[in-house]
């Protein structure tokens, strides 16, 4: 299962976050050396969405031929 993905504020790469926080990335682009670098919006908590993900909607009626459960 793929982790959502949000847009970094710091390089406006679209990043998975992981635990409300963005994942560690390395800054757009090519690197001059060896050295690993990460981007300053690594690790930054991710902004909370203006509505939670649903699953189902609770408004689309029932699809026909299902029936209860119990």
């Amino acid at each position: 299962m793929s982790s959502p993905r949000r847009t970094c504020p710091v390089c406006s790469r679209e990043i998975a976050v992981v635990g409300g926080r963005f994942a560690r990335h390395d800054p757009p682009g090519r690197r001059a050396s060896y050295d690993l670098i990460s981007c300053p919006g690594s690790r930054r908590s991710a902004p909370l969405l203006s509505t939670e993900p649903r699953l189902f909607d609770p408004e689309e009626p029932d699809m026909k031929g299902q029936g209860q459960l119990f």
